[in-house]
């Protein structure tokens, strides 16, 4: 959870209202996607291909910066909870190296998807 004066931590926190509308946002850009998109006709080259490099990229960025975002606030958590219970630090550790690994893991996905489409 976001906390202190942060203006990502106003917009959550401010209602149920912002929560909704968020969502149907989300739902709306998620399903819109498939709804608009078109065969090309048979026998022409895409008109379009120059876009798929550019959106790989994007997307990319976008994976890697919300991974490192997620790795920053693991490791904060992991070392706040071993300093206040220093007994049970072990186990922390290895439950964030586990945690790490899954999330490192996303961005790899990432990678990975945008060798296969970007040819």
């Amino acid at each position: 959870m976001v906390t202190g004066n942060h203006l990502l931590g106003r917009i959550i926190e401010e209602s149920e209202m912002t929560k909704k509308l968020l969502l149907i946002l989300a739902v709306l850009l998620i399903a819109g996607s498939p709804l608009c998109a078109q065969a090309p006709a048979q026998g022409t080259p895409s008109a379009n291909y120059h876009w798929v490099p550019i959106s790989a990229c994007l997307g990319m960025a976008i994976a890697s910066s919300l991974c490192g975002l997620a790795q920053g606030k693991a490791i904060a958590s992991a070392v706040e909870g071993m300093a206040r219970n220093p007994g049970a630090a072990k186990a922390i550790q290895l439950a964030m190296l586990i945690g790490l690994a899954f999330i490192e893991s996303l961005a790899l996905y990432t990678l990975l998807i945008v060798f296969v489409f970007a040819k």
